[in-house]
């Protein structure tokens, strides 16, 4: 992955075609008197990525089994877990 450096001045006059270099792969360092502040990286696909563990989890909790504990209330349990 390329990597570029630019002043807040040059970043902020040219800002359409920095994002356009983000998006093409480039991480573009931007500085402020020489320090670098801030890093414009190009977006990864979490999105996608998010809704198919969303997707997931959501299937894992529709095939689970309840479990049944004989002779003990829900409210017996609660209390043993408060202790």
């Amino acid at each position: 992955m390329s990597s570029q450096t630019v002043g807040l001045f040059e970043a902020k006059t040219h800002l359409s075609e920095w994002v356009s270099r983000a998006e093409r792969g480039e991480e573009v360092v931007i500085t402020r008197h020489s320090k670098a502040v801030a890093k414009l990286v190009p977006m990864t696909p979490t999105r996608q990525r998010g809704g198919n563990e969303r997707q997931a989890a959501i299937a894992a909790l529709l095939a689970f089994k309840p479990i049944s504990v004989p002779d003990v209330s829900l409210k017996a349990l609660i209390e043993a877990g408060r202790e």
